[in-house]
Formats: C-alpha cells, structure tokens, sequence
C-alpha cells in the first residue's frame, strides 16, 4: 500500500480528471441508470452517478482507461457521493456498501492492467470521499442558526461504512475531498484512523479542501492557514485543493499552503470557471500554461483536474509535468 510513497518521492505525479464530465458525455436516460436491476426502484435514479458502478460498469471501467491511457498516474474512484448521508436522496442507503467496494474493484482492475504493461510506472486508486450534501458548521435555516442538519456522529458512522468497503474494494490511498466543511473532512479523517486502527494497517490519505471564491476561504469561514491547522494532526500523505476555481485563481492559495505545511501537497482546479451556462471552456493548452506555473514556482507533488477537465486535460498535464522536479520535502525517518 505504501508503493505510492516511493514514487513521489521521484516525479511528480498526475491524478485523473474529472468523472461527472465524462459521464456527461453518455448522455445516460433513467434507464440506463436502472440497467436491469433497478428497473422496477420506486425511487428516480437518474443523476445518481455512483450507481453507474453497477448498472453501467462498463463505461466507468473506460473511462478510467481513458485517464490512464492520458498520462494519470492515480484515478479516482465512483464513490464521491458513496455515503448513507448522500445515497438518502435516492433512497439507497442499503447499497453503500457495494457501490463503494464495486467501484474500488472496477478501478484497481484498470490500474493493475496498467501496471502489468508498464511495471516502471505504477497506477494506483484513490477511494474518493465527497463531502456530503449536508454541513456539520452551519445551519441550513437563516432563520435557526443554532440547526444542524448532520451530527459529527452521523458523519462519523457514514463514512466509516464508506472507507471500509473501499479499503476491501483494493484501493491503494484515501481522498477526502472538495472539502467546503472542515468538520465534515474531520469526521472522515476520524473515521479514517478507527478503521485503520481497527484493522492494524496503514494507508496513505490525501486531504483536499475548497476555496469557494475570490474572500480566499472555505464555505464554512477558514482561511487556507486556518484549515491547514484544523487538518495537520493526521499523517497526511498530501494537503491541497480542487475544485470551485480554475487553475489561474488557485495559484495564490496554493503558494500560501505549499509555504505552510510538511505533507506533500496537490491540487486539481477546474477548467477555469462556469459560463453563463455552467460549462468549462478552458482548453487543455491554457490550463497546461496555469499549471506551469505550479511547477516553476515548485509548489506541487499531485497534479490533475477537476469539473470541466477531460483526458485531453490530463495529456496536457501530463506533458508539462514531465519536465519539471517535484516539490521537496522533509521526510521523516
């Protein structure tokens, strides 16, 4: 499980690009996403993308080739939305547990084809655990601050469920994601550390927050400095950031936590920002030109893409990233 910390110690490695994007692209109908087990579910499926694991396995399986094919050393897992708190919306608590194992087995199967045909550049999966669609900081209610719509416990207990079917599924490292919530990540990190305790292993974790616009902070009010701290008393195997802004609106925060911190840090920014429509039109070259920058300024040791990136992103990526040395940093014996 451990192999992945040899290898960043040599390059820099590049992670997959956005699933949701690709998945667009299916153009998948209600029933595709029912496939033949769900086709009677009393509950709408469509927009479920974690389901897709089991009734389009397929596509997802391609769709990780594709990332690999383009350069990425680690591709996430389907699990962004892989918890009892998410799943609610579907009425699909039950399946949990197999989304998040089927997911992780699809991936690992692609990454070991991979590594069979080239045993010098090893691939490797990222259980990837979203931030839920409820907050433990604030309340959803302007007129009832003092609400929570999820408990610390609650969060604790759901991605417990998550990390371990993932873990069983065969992926290699955890990535607690597009955090907007700092406390929600520290449930998961809490969980993270039962389970590892529990079953006596060791697994690396990388840690990614959000900066939800130009104030520079979290959804929930923290600084990059502020959730730097918050998340610094677990061994990180990396801390970054993905998601909400382009590459060129990231770059000054990352500097700051790159400054800041001892973990090996990683960032996958969007395709620039939405249009008016919600769509990314930053092209692969202009994001490879953004990312550059990372390196020259040599803040990176993870490097990939978020909403709006595709494999193209990924090559570019890739491409630019050859060039350059990893970030360094203090290892402790």
């Amino acid at each position: 499980m451990c192999k992945i910390k040899e290898e960043i110690k040599k390059r820099i490695l590049v992670l997959d690009g956005a699933m949701g994007t690709m998945l667009q692209r299916h153009n998948f109908t209600e029933e595709d996403f029912r496939g033949e087990r769900f086709k009677e579910y009393p509950s709408p499926l469509q927009g479920n993308n974690d389901l897709l694991s089991l009734t389009q396995s397929e596509a997802i399986s391609e769709i990780h080739r594709k990332y690999f094919e383009a350069g990425a050393d680690i591709v996430e897992t389907n699990t962004f939305s892989g918890t009892t708190i998410a799943m609610a919306d579907y009425n699909m608590e039950d399946l949990v547990y197999e989304l998040n194992y089927q997911s992780a087995k699809i991936a690992k199967e692609v990454a070991e084809e991979f590594t069979k045909k080239e045993p010098n550049k090893p691939r490797f999966v990222a259980g990837s655990i979203g931030p839920t669609n409820r907050t433990a900081s604030l309340s959803p209610d302007v007129n009832k601050p003092e609400y929570r719509a999820v408990t610390f416990e609650e969060l604790r207990k759901a991605y417990k469920q998550q990390v371990k079917a993932l873990i069983d599924g065969g992926v290699d490292l955890l990535l607690v994601e597009t955090i907007f919530d700092t406390l929600n990540a520290k449930a998961a990190l809490f969980a993270i550390e039962e389970v590892k305790e529990e079953r006596n292993i060791d697994i690396p974790i990388m840690v990614s927050g959000t900066i939800t616009d130009a104030s520079g902070r979290t959804l929930s009010g923290q600084t990059v400095e502020a959730f730097l701290t918050s998340i610094s008393h677990i061994s990180l195997l990396s801390v970054g950031f993905n998601c909400a802004l382009g590459a060129e609106q990231l770059l000054p925060y990352l500097k700051r936590l790159a400054n800041e911190t001892e973990f090996y840090t990683s960032a996958h920014p969007n395709a620039g920002l939405p249009n008016a429509f919600g769509e990314y039109d930053e092209s692969p070259e202009e994001m490879q030109g953004y990312i550059e920058e990372y390196l020259k300024d040599d803040l990176i040791n993870i490097i990939g893409g978020c909403c709006g990136t595709n494999p193209d992103h990924i090559k570019a990526i890739t491409e630019v990233v050859s060039k350059y040395k990893p970030r360094q940093i203090q290892v402790e014996a």
